[in-house]
């Protein structure tokens, strides 16, 4: 009985390997990619946090004023803005140090993180964003009671009685640090903590004698103390002398006419000393949230004010703390351009992950060039496969007494079999092809039959 050989593919079985394994091997490549792809994201994290909490200090204080303009700017972003008002800067510090206080940026007093240096590698500064002159307010009345008209030195102050504010603020360390420049000692003051509002209604009152408030020129209360009647500005008349004694500090001038230009007040130039304010966070802080944060503090700090030029704030100089490079690098090359076409969030992915994009985008491109053959050539080999059964068909019917009942029987199975063959719409002609060559062998077996008749 004729038989039919083994089919075997011209190519050899380690062709019809390459083929079958083809796409597998493309399949194993992606998820290689992929896992690449979520490894790297989760190492590199670009997407942070949609929360951050900024601690201010007091109620009453110009850092909570400050933190208020920057809501809005992040919220336009998505981010959840949350202020905890403290007692002051070195509150505000403690906090930033503690990891578990869940604060992750911080106003503070330059010069305060002076007083504690054991975790400043904990925190990281984003730049100065503002002057805090050291306002030290007194009764005009109590000057005179002492037989002086005017002062004009710390060293005047023995025996008042001074608020400096809460202990957490950075005011009353402050202080004290110039009372000893000047040979005046924590024991020949009075030293008062309450907080600047109830301070305040002391001095109106004669319960106190001077408050000593660090802030911004425009927080509120010292406002008010400047227009108030009967309580004077302290000058530091040596100002250059105390800038070049403590690092931490500038001296700056209040024009004459800043406060009121119609009543001319003040009526003269007066000297001040200011310590500087600086923008401080977590040193493990998201790089996309310093960024945001920088940015906003270029929109609310940039603008002159009464002691600064326009742009002058943010600054990356005039801070003991380190400065964060995330923060270096914004204001070294500015804001980066991927932000200035795109949405903040997808500009942040790109600028993390593009070093890990890119070697992606160099693998994938060779591998669109080599998919579509690939499928290409599993597609047909559905088709030409049953070529090599037809062409051993020919072969048995070549031979001499073939049988014709085993190879019509082989015919109609192969017949069978193209009929469910699947293939896309592009490559049924192909298929068409097959099956009318499936004909023509069918036809010669039914001629070599009737001429064996």
């Amino acid at each position: 009985m004729e038989t039919i050989a083994p089919i075997r593919s011209r190519h050899g079985r380690w062709w019809d390997t390459v083929v079958g394994a083809g796409p597998l091997v493309v399949s194993v490549l992606i998820a290689f990619v992929g896992l690449g792809l979520y490894v790297a994201y989760r190492v590199l994290d670009p997407t942070p946090d949609k929360r951050i909490v900024i601690a201010t200090g007091p109620e009453e204080g110009a850092y909570i004023e400050f933190a208020k303009r920057y809501q809005p700017l992040l919220r336009a972003h998505g981010l959840a803005v949350e202020l905890r008002t403290t007692q002051g800067s070195s509150e505000n510090l403690a906090l930033l140090r503690d990891p578990h206080s869940g604060v992750d940026a911080a106003f503070v007093q330059g010069g305060v993180e002076t007083v504690d240096t054991g975790a400043d590698r904990m925190v990281a500064s984003l730049g100065s964003v503002a002057y805090e002159p050291i306002w030290l307010f007194y009764r005009e009345a109590d000057a005179r009671d002492r037989d002086k008209a005017r002062l004009d030195n710390l060293s005047q102050l023995a025996g008042w009685r001074i608020n400096t504010g809460p202990s957490g603020g950075g005011a009353g360390p402050l202080f004290l640090q110039l009372a000893q420049a000047n040979h005046l000692e924590a024991t020949q003051l009075k030293l008062g903590e309450k907080p600047a509002v109830h301070a305040v209604v002391d001095l109106l009152q004669g319960r106190t004698d001077a408050v000593l408030i660090v802030a911004a020129a425009d927080a509120p209360l010292v406002q008010y103390l400047l227009r108030a009647p009967g309580i004077r500005l302290f000058e530091f008349v040596q100002s250059e002398a105390y800038a070049r004694r403590f690092p931490f500090l500038r001296a700056l001038t209040l024009p004459r006419g800043i406060i009121d230009l119609a009543a001319d007040k003040p009526p003269q130039d007066v000297s001040l000393v200011a310590a500087t304010a600086s923008l401080v966070v977590r040193e493990d802080l998201h790089p996309a949230l310093v960024q945001l944060l920088v940015q906003a503090a270029q929109q609310v700090h940039g603008d002159a004010g009464w002691f600064s030029r326009a742009g002058e704030f943010p600054s990356p100089s005039v801070s003991n703390l380190p400065l964060a490079p995330e923060a270096t690098r914004l204001y070294r090359d500015g804001v980066p351009w991927l932000q200035r076409y795109l949405p903040f969030w997808l500009a942040n992915f790109i600028d993390r992950m593009w070093f890990v994009l890119l070697p992606l985008v160099a693998v994938m491109i060779p591998l669109s060039r080599i998919l579509p053959p690939l499928v290409e050539l599993r597609v047909r080999s559905r088709v030409f496969r049953w070529y090599a059964h037809l062409r051993a068909v020919e072969r048995a019917l070549e031979r001499p007494a073939p049988a014709l009942d085993r190879l019509q029987a082989e015919i109609e199975r192969i017949d069978g079999q193209v009929e469910r063959i699947g293939v896309p719409l592009s490559y049924t002609h192909e298929l068409y092809e097959l099956r009318s060559h499936i004909d023509l062998v069918r036809k010669r077996l039914l001629d070599r039959a009737t001429v064996g008749r």
